[in-house]
């Protein structure tokens, strides 16, 4: 079920009372404050002018029209920007600047992702907007930090996802069909950035409400890119043990893996030895678990070679649809590989509404000519403060005359700034 954004109900959303100045582009910093935004805090997005966001860029697959043709909109912008307000500020100019240091005078958060030092030319790095507002949070991202020997340097996720390890323990071991390290299938350590950022952002609001003063938060993908390495990482740390490529395999849980079914493939989780007893009844196979080489959870990892192609010989005799219909009610989990349509026709997907519809502004319709755009729904439910949809992914620079009218601007300031080309 697709659900289209209706009018906004009177409950304030839990950030409705923190003002976000949004200096970041591509995925990691407008991750982060879109998360802020779905929590009800008012997010302005700075853009460019006439390029704004790399991502508004970054397609196909890009939008489409009221008659289904591609627009020059792509889709990955969508992504990561609703609920914010765009305006257009050239901070390369005295006079743009001067309008961020206003903006972020008035400002709870900033979030920016310059290179280390990149907004410091411009007066605009955390020590020059302190002094203008100390209440300020201010958090950078950066691909490697404000520190170290790699402080300085340009960096993406797919660098970050390569130099963590992550890509080494992604993907089917060398020797097999299509083996070779692998990145994951979306930009992973920038996702997570964002999430983090946010986390450390709400924990700097929390201490600005003891101290009275922001602070600076450094958040670096590399970081963010070793942390996410969870049990590989414990793994290594204490035993010295460098991770493998395993595929769709776990290292420490068998079977946790994809298995092939009469109709394509399955996905098998046993998480425990209680899981794996009612698995192996439901087969047809009550001995595997009394079998000593399978009945723990430790000896089936060390039997893994001799145990996973005995199941695969029984798990290909049904179809996915009939051993997840055999296993349900047993509580061993279960499921099946869905491509991504096939998961956004879920039955649970749908129930959950987590497919959204935003009408775009009649203003917006006529610049973009497109009529509505679908993200997928946030995944903060709060229960006294619910998500709401207050703003479509905009335009570029849609909101420039509402912003700036914010900051005390009248019409004549407002077409001065723009016949300078400032906004």
């Amino acid at each position: 079920m697709t659900t289209t954004a209706s009018t906004p109900t009177p409950i304030p959303g839990a950030l409705s009372h923190l003002k976000v100045l949004d200096l970041s582009r591509v995925l990691a910093g407008p991750w982060c404050t879109q998360m802020l935004a779905d929590l009800g805090a008012d997010v302005v997005k700075v853009e460019r002018p006439e390029v704004g966001d790399d991502t508004r860029h970054w397609g196909p697959p890009f939008l489409q029209d009221a008659r289904g043709h591609d627009t020059a909109h792509a889709t990955y912008f969508t992504a990561c920007n609703r609920n914010k307000r765009s305006i257009t500020i050239d901070i390369a100019k005295p006079e743009g600047q001067a309008l961020i240091r206003q903006m972020a005078l008035q400002s709870d958060i900033l979030v920016e992702n310059f290179k280390v030092g990149g907004l410091a030319h411009y007066g605009l790095d955390y020590a020059s907007l302190q002094e203008v507002n100390p209440r300020l949070i201010y958090c950078s991202i950066t691909g490697f930090g404000q520190t170290g020997p790699y402080a300085e340097r340009a960096g993406y996720d797919l660098m970050v996802q390569a130099m963590s390890g992550m890509m080494s323990i992604t993907g089917r071991a060398d020797g097999e069909p299509g083996g070779g390290p692998q990145r994951a299938g979306v930009a992973i350590t920038d996702v997570f950035t964002g999430i983090y950022a946010t986390s450390a952002i709400l924990a700097a609001v929390e201490m600005r409400h003891r101290t009275g003063t922001g602070q600076h938060i450094d958040m670096a993908l590399l970081d963010v890119g070793m942390a996410i390495l969870a049990n590989q990482a414990a793994g290594f740390l204490n035993t010295g043990k460098v991770p493998q490529r395993m595929g769709n395999a776990h290292p420490s849980l068998v079977p946790y893996q994809d298995f092939p079914t009469a109709d394509g493939a399955m996905l098998l989780a046993v998480g425990n030895d209680g899981q794996f007893a009612r698995f192996s009844a439901a087969a047809g196979h009550p001995e595997w678990a009394q079998d000593p080489r399978f009945g723990t959870n430790t000896e089936r990892v060390a039997h893994r070679s001799t145990l996973i192609p005995i199941l695969r010989e029984v798990t290909r005799w049904r179809t996915t649809a009939e051993w997840i219909a055999l296993l349900e009610d047993k509580a061993v989990p279960c499921g099946p590989i869905n491509t991504v349509d096939q998961a956004f026709a879920d039955a649970q997907v749908q129930a959950r509404g987590l497919v959204q519809k935003q009408p775009l502004a009649p203003e917006s319709i006529a610049r973009t000519a497109i009529e509505s755009i679908a993200t997928v729904a946030s995944p903060l439910r709060l229960g006294d403060a619910p998500v709401q949809l207050r703003h479509a992914p905009p335009a570029l620079g849609e909101h420039t005359e509402e912003v700036l009218a914010g900051l005390g601007l009248d019409a004549a300031a407002i077409a001065a700034l723009r016949a300078a080309k400032v906004v």
